[in-house]
């Protein structure tokens, strides 16, 4: 059994894993993307850290109806899809059924983008080293969504971030990234939440906050 000292909050959280992406600071090519909402504090520390830009990058699962353990894919900021062909194929999925669930995921996904960063476009990640962070991960599915949009979406390098997560889900996350930053993998893992002492939900107001302004 391995153990830590649980974080206080997010902004904790964040100040550490700040410290542990010290050696990207001052690079003028890195941006910092938080997953909404959690991850968004967490990357606001980490971009206050590195000296780097804040921003959002949205990811939705494309989920089928009455089926809420299954996933088909994802959709990313800028437009990405990423599909599971596996699941698709396994569940009978045809072309028509995919398009009407993509399609409304896809209005979900504008929806949020526009409640948290209102007429601002989404960032250019272009050539660009992107850092993504989140508070935590369990099975780490959003996280590799996200990082396969980054991908399509021509990021330079991609580093993925984050203060905690299960020994074996960073290992199925490594190889798709250029650097895999994880500063705790307490075992038994349990869940994200057991290891901050506040895990209180993060408010959208928090989320618009940070993006107008940047970290306190």
């Amino acid at each position: 059994m391995t153990r830590f000292a649980r974080f206080p909050d997010r902004v904790a959280a964040g100040v550490e894993l700040g410290r542990g992406l010290g050696h990207l600071a001052g690079r003028g090519d890195v941006l910092v993307l938080g997953l909404p909402r959690g991850g968004v504090p967490v990357a606001a520390e980490v971009a206050r850290a590195l000296r780097a830009p804040l921003d959002v990058f949205m990811v939705r699962k494309i989920g089928l109806p009455g089926r809420v353990e299954l996933a088909v894919g994802a959709l990313a900021s800028g437009g990405v899809r990423v599909l599971n062909e596996r699941v698709i194929q396994a569940a009978g999925i045809g072309v028509e059924e995919l398009e009407g669930l993509a399609a409304r995921a896809a209005e979900k996904l504008a929806e949020h983008e526009r409640h948290y960063r209102g007429d601002r476009p989404a960032p250019a990640v272009g050539g660009r080293l992107v850092v993504v962070v989140d508070d935590g991960l369990a099975t780490g599915a959003t996280m590799r969504a996200a990082v396969s949009a980054l991908r399509e979406l021509g990021a330079g390098q991609v580093v993925a971030a984050v203060p905690v997560a299960p020994t074996e889900t960073c290992a199925r996350l490594s190889p798709l990234v250029d650097e895999l930053v994880c500063l705790h993998t307490p075992e038994p893992f349990v869940a994200v939440g057991a290891w901050y002492e506040d895990f209180s939900p993060t408010a959208d107001e928090e989320v618009q906050r940070l993006l107008a302004t940047g970290p306190r």
